[in-house]
């Protein structure tokens, strides 16, 4: 347990922000598997579409350091390359 005041209030910051960071996974998480439930329904414009939003959800959380800029980047490779071989 934290005993100075200034790390105590880390600690508060911290499961803020967890909470929030929690969230922002999953809605990261959610648009991928929309896309790849597309692809598997071999839908190539739904997963065209999908494919558009996961990207954008990719480079915000990337931008918000939620997740690692490298980690947006090659989950869309790999997502692109899924809806390119449709």
């Amino acid at each position: 347990m934290a005993n100075i005041k200034s790390a105590k209030k880390r600690a508060r910051q911290n499961v803020k922000r967890n909470a929030h960071k929690s969230t922002q996974r999953s809605a990261t998480r959610t648009a991928i598997k929309a896309v790849e439930s597309a692809v598997e329904g071999n839908n190539k414009e739904l997963a065209k579409q999908a494919l558009g939003t996961a990207e954008k959800v990719l480079d915000s959380m990337a931008n918000k350091k939620v997740i690692h800029k490298n980690k947006a980047s090659r989950t869309k490779s790999r997502l692109n390359k899924k809806v390119k071989a449709l």
